[in-house]
């Protein structure tokens, strides 16, 4: 049909598509879930967020496992076993009697996100373009941002039929949708003949000599201990615990401000929808400047949103939450790939990018967990998001130390694009 489109681009699309159906049940829906299991079991709200900390902290310790197998076997094997583990995920939760075996098939479905979203799309978008990396990356991850167009339907399922089918539904639904996109993805360009973004790089410039590293990238070693690397995943692991307990908690902070539920699903839908223009948007301008003066943008717009989230009591500081938080984290979710990819290459992408977000697996169990805990001990949530805020502000500044010129071998590339 578009036999002009360089094969690639269906490649991202299929993990966009993929992306939005993991996103949806497997992240972002979580909370229409929470007052459900709460009212049928009699569970804390504490114990019930602890799920998605434990699925958060599985695939921080699965990452870098995953990095290490996607950079030795490619990606597409891994998408298609997630995409199956994923399916069985729901149905054993759909059959949850107990606290142990409601955390066991978040554990499950940790290894099965951990197969076909986050770091091995984000190595798919690296192995297949170079030059439109950040507009493939930023397609690719927006599937959780898209995923939040989904989120009334699981919140009617499970208001309509309960929680029990609407978790069958979404693991037959993962199984019907996922497996025939799994397949028309590629490991390499070279595998079909092409070369990555389809024709090659034209004569770089002195700007662009100045910026690229070689295609082989920094050994792996010397790429850990290098001091921007360590700044990445600081600033990683509190936009993922900050983000976490938004995503958790979200239907029922709106709940304890007198929102209606079904207006707040709508909100909670909209949180990843509306991180799409933050995803295509810094993406774009991630292209074309600094990385790190885009992520300290997007992290200065989660803040703000952060903000106006605390007095949501209102309709306008929602519309203000979502217009800036949004956006914000999800301009992060493409810098964090791109910064990797620009900053050391490609050689051990995948096994950087997954302890990347072992790191940022860390504050995915703490915030959650910690968000419930103040609600349980306090009967609310207090000042959760103002000082949310504030560790957010911290990244931003901590984002702008995050310099080219410190990763090793830099020096050494620079200097003859001075001489063009």
């Amino acid at each position: 049909m578009f036999p002009s489109l360089f094969y690639g681009w269906w490649v991202v699309a299929a993990c966009f598509l993929i992306s939005v159906y993991v996103g949806c049940c497997g992240f972002f829906g979580f909370t229409a879930m929470i007052d459900p299991i709460v009212r049928e079991f009699g569970w804390s709200y504490t114990e019930v967020s602890f799920a998605s900390s434990l699925r958060g902290l599985e695939m921080g310790i699965l990452a870098p496992v995953v990095g290490v197998l996607v950079d030795r076997f490619g990606p597409r094997r891994l998408i298609l076993a997630g995409v199956a583990t994923i399916g069985a995920a729901f149905i054993l939760l759909s059959l949850t009697q107990s606290l142990w075996m409601f955390y066991a098939s978040f554990i499950l479905l940790a290894f099965g996100a951990g197969g076909c979203t986050s770091v091995v799309t984000l190595a798919v978008a690296a192995r297949w373009f170079r030059r439109n990396l950040g507009k493939a990356m930023g397609i690719a991850v927006s599937g959780f941002g898209a995923s939040g167009l989904l989120i009334p339907v699981v919140v009617w399922l499970i208001d309509s039929y309960g929680w029990r089918t609407a978790m069958i539904a979404q693991g037959v639904g993962m199984w019907v949708l996922g497996l025939p996109l799994a397949r028309v993805i590629r490991d390499r360009p070279e595998e079909m003949g092409l070369v990555p973004d389809g024709s090659p790089a034209p004569v770089p410039t002195a700007a662009a000599v100045l910026r690229d590293l070689p295609e082989d990238g920094v050994p792996f070693r010397d790429a850990l201990k290098s001091r921007p690397f360590l700044w990445l995943n600081l600033v990683e692991t509190v936009r993922f615990a900050v983000l976490t307990a938004v995503v958790v908690h979200v239907m029922p902070f709106l709940a304890s401000q007198g929102i209606p539920r079904d207006t707040a699903g709508l909100v909670a839908a909209a949180i990843p929808l509306f991180s799409i223009p933050g995803r295509f948007g810094f993406g774009w301008i991630g292209d074309v400047t600094e990385k790190r003066y885009v992520m300290a943008a997007a992290f200065g717009c989660m803040a703000a949103g952060l903000v106006a989230f605390h007095f949501s009591a209102a309709l306008w500081p929602i519309v203000l939450f979502l217009l800036l938080f949004s956006p914000g984290f999800g301009g992060n979710m493409v810098m964090r790939g791109a910064v990797v990819r620009e900053y050391f290459g490609v050689r051990s992408f995948g096994k950087l990018t997954g302890i990347a977000l072992g790191a940022a697996s860390i504050g995915g169990v703490i915030g959650p967990t910690a968000t419930g805990w103040v609600y349980d001990a306090t009967g609310g949530y207090g000042p959760v998001w103002i000082v949310s805020a504030g560790l957010i502000v911290l990244s931003m500044l901590l984002s702008l130390r995050i310099r080219r010129e410190e990763v090793p071998g830099h020096s050494a590339i620079d200097r003859p694009a001075r001489s063009l």
